[in-house]
């Protein structure tokens, strides 16, 4: 693993741990995936679920992970991170950390009991959920991440129902409601916070947990080349937040004085086309109630 100075653009390791991947142009969740693993460095043993990275990042022969890196089952990525983390302890193996990289559906709705039993055992782990807002491999259909008013093969856009009809889980939260050492949530479009939260969670020793935001064009009906700057709208327009959980004590890394627009972001994704004006101020609201809630309770 890399040391403890502070890792930036400038000295980042050079070496790629994850390429050659078939990964759709402009796949955020890719880009997670391999800013992470620069900052882990070669002692990184990845495991992956059914998901996005698990598929484009296995195809024989184009083997995309330079590091030891495995697919588990769809629900039990955790475990077997768990079961590996505790492998490379009994046998003495220095410099390594066990990262689990797993999706919203495999994280938030089918891996959640076993991510749960591992904070609980505050097993030696860093879990990352790449959010993409869907179950973007098996077709787009619905998570429990996925935002009010999305179209999906699930929640289809039409007259009577408007895509999806309920908000995104309080994942961050419910994994702060295990006491866990470190939590964060993090985006690609700003990807230094993103960064400096993987160097600090993996220099925890214990269970630790990073929520990080990535776009999907193929999902969201985006152009490829915006990945990143519409990451970073949805955290300035504020749809999303970067925040840590630590000692007990939630921090917000960004609180924008003033959000951006909204109906913007919105309206450049194919997937909320649908969505009227009255739709943009619902959805607004709910910003502002959450917006109100942490800015009151996270001092």
């Amino acid at each position: 693993m890399q040391s403890l100075e502070r890792i930036t653009p400038k000295n980042i390791d050079p070496k790629e741990y994850f390429y050659g991947h078939k990964a759709c142009a402009g796949c955020g969740c890719a880009l997670a995936v391999r800013l992470a693993l620069k900052v882990i460095g070669e002692g990184a043993f990845s495991i992956l679920p059914a998901g996005c990275m698990s598929a484009v990042g296995f195809i024989y022969p184009q083997m995309a992970f330079v590091n030891n890196s495995m697919i588990s089952t769809f629900p039990g990525a955790a475990s077997l991170a768990s079961g590996v983390s505790a492998g490379n302890k009994a046998l003495k193996r220095e410099g390594t950390k066990t990262v689990v990289f797993a999706g919203d559906g495999g994280t938030a709705d089918i891996g959640i009991q076993a991510l749960s039993g591992m904070i609980d055992r505050d097993d030696d782990v860093l879990y990352i959920c790449y959010d993409n807002e869907a179950y973007m491999n098996t077709g787009i259909q619905k998570s429990g991440l996925t935002p009010f008013g999305a179209k999906t093969t699930t929640t289809p856009a039409g007259d009577n129902i408007r895509g999806s009809q309920t908000t995104k889980k309080q994942l961050f939260e419910i994994i702060a409601a295990h006491n866990i050492k470190y939590a964060a949530t993090a985006s690609i479009g700003y990807y230094q916070d993103y960064i400096n939260k993987i160097q600090k969670a993996i220099s925890i020793k214990g269970a630790t947990f990073i929520h990080v935001a990535a776009s999907c064009p193929t999902g969201w009906g985006t152009p490829t080349e915006t990945a990143v700057e519409i990451m970073k709208e949805a955290v300035d327009c504020g749809l999303w937040f970067l925040a840590e959980y630590e000692n007990h004590k939630f921090t917000l890394n960004k609180d924008p004085k003033k959000f951006g627009s909204i109906a913007d972001y919105i309206k450049a994704q194919g997937r909320f086309k649908h969505l009227t004006d009255a739709d943009i101020i619902d959805i607004e609201k709910h910003r502002d109630q959450l917006w109100e809630r942490m800015r009151e309770n996270w001092k």
